[in-house]
């Protein structure tokens, strides 16, 4: 068979004040931008344990209105999707079927809401796409393809993770590639909607796999950027300290997200940085203490380190590696003064990177769940919404309004030219300092 593989990708805001923000001010929606550009790792993944005999044709859709031409010559399309492209992917998914093509929908909105993708395709792969692959591939063979398949309960073992296939990829195109070394976080937050969604526990892929991908990068990338996409790196910071070392002498410089524990170990950020860590993103979610309270689901952590979170960030930076602080603005504890709270921590923090998002219910999480008992979701199943910059909630100690104002100033003053070059001279004066210092 010929598959075609489509991730949908792209920025999506719907607040088009937001979204003429993001074309002028620097820094703002960055993260997103480079998210956005990203290839589809778990695509890329299913390509790479796909029998030979079949030939696979991988297209990225940022914009299906603005595709000048769609492969027709295919057997099959996969298609995967976030939920705030989930309608371009459902829009994508009749133009095949029309045209007498099976689809399969996969990723984490399939997976939160198999039902209703199953009314678009003719297969819904749930949770880790491993897991079925095979059998999607055998069944679209027999043109029988089950409209719904569900992986094993004990879920995919990451020992057996194939290569992913970056062959097909045109490397010009992107500033940085993928690497997973592990799946879901201890952590479990009530909003998080990554790959806690896909899998019920954290599990980690061996290191010579993870080394085995790497070459295979640089193989066709000299000196490449590596984003290893882990919901949170170092929970086994032992697993770390193997692997690193094994990294010296390839060139290559590595962004991870992680959460503020990893301030605690000295060896491991000598490591990092000797490594190539060019930055760390970690997501403190509240500059104040009042948003942490039950924002975990397993525990208190974040709000039990909260006193922690300035010295963290410096411990951090004082070894070269940028902190990418991450606040998610609307959260129950937070009232209109959260606004002037993130920029005050900021600039006592002198951050290098700083990302403020809104609080999103996405679909399949605690959080949306919730707010759908509490009569709080005021567009409930507008997942165009689920863009981490729209809002679709009420807030529990201001206005709608109040929320989407004050965000709007924040970023405002968060990404003006002014501070975003401040935040970043700061980092370097400092590390010149430190430098003149030994």
């Amino acid at each position: 068979m010929k598959i075609g593989m489509f991730p949908m990708s792209g920025i999506r805001v719907c607040d088009q004040e937001l979204l003429r923000l993001g074309l002028t001010l620097p820094g703002f929606v960055e993260r997103s931008k480079t998210i956005a550009s990203l290839p589809s790792l778990g695509l890329l993944t299913l390509a790479g344990m796909t029998p030979s005999r079949h030939q696979i044709e991988y297209v990225e859709v940022p914009d299906l209105g603005q595709m000048e031409s769609l492969p027709k010559d295919i057997d099959l399309a996969a298609i995967s999707s976030f939920s705030a492209q989930i309608d371009e992917a459902y829009d994508l998914a009749h133009w095949y079927r029309s045209k007498g093509i099976p689809v399969v929908i996969g990723g984490s909105h399939a997976t939160a809401e198999p039902g209703e993708a199953s009314q678009h395709c003719d297969a819904v792969a749930v949770g880790e796409g491993e897991c079925s692959w095979l059998q999607v591939l055998e069944d679209a063979e027999k043109g029988c393809l089950q409209r719904v398949y569900r992986p094993e309960a004990s879920g995919f073992d990451l020992a057996q993770a194939p290569m992913p296939a970056y062959e097909l990829l045109d490397i010009s195109k992107y500033n940085r590639l993928t690497i997973q070394t592990s799946r879901g976080c201890p952590h479990h937050c009530e909003f998080c909607a990554s790959s806690v969604v896909l899998t019920g526990k954290y599990k980690q892929k061996p290191i010579a796999k993870v080394l085995d991908e790497i070459n295979r990068i640089l193989a066709i990338w000299k000196h490449p950027f590596i984003e290893f996409a882990d919901d949170n790196s170092f929970v086994d910071r032992a697993y770390w300290r193997e692997l690193l070392p094994q990294l010296r002498g390839k060139g290559l410089k590595w962004f991870a997200e992680t959460d503020l524990s990893v301030a605690d170990d000295p060896e491991l950020l000598h490591l990092m940085r000797e490594t190539g860590c060019a930055q760390v993103l970690i997501g403190f979610e509240s500059p104040v203490e009042e948003g942490l309270s039950g924002l975990e689901l397993h525990g208190d952590w974040k709000h039990r380190m909260f006193p922690r979170y300035q010295e963290a960030i410096r411990t951090i930076q004082s070894h070269g590696i940028t902190v990418n602080g991450c606040f998610v603005i609307g959260l129950d504890g937070h009232s209109t003064a959260i606004f002037d709270q993130v920029v005050d921590f900021v600039r006592e923090t002198e951050l290098y990177e700083v990302q403020a998002t809104l609080l999103t219910p996405f679909p399949g999480t605690p959080l949306y769940a919730r707010l759908e008992r509490e009569q709080r979701l005021l567009e409930p199943r507008n997942w165009k919404k689920c863009t981490l910059f729209d809002i679709n909630f009420k807030p529990a100690q201001m206005s709608v309004g109040e929320l989407h104002d004050g965000f709007k100033r924040l970023v405002v003053r968060l990404y003006s030219d002014e501070f975003t070059k401040w935040r970043r001279s700061r980092f370097k004066d400092a590390l010149r300092v430190r430098k003149d210092r030994r």
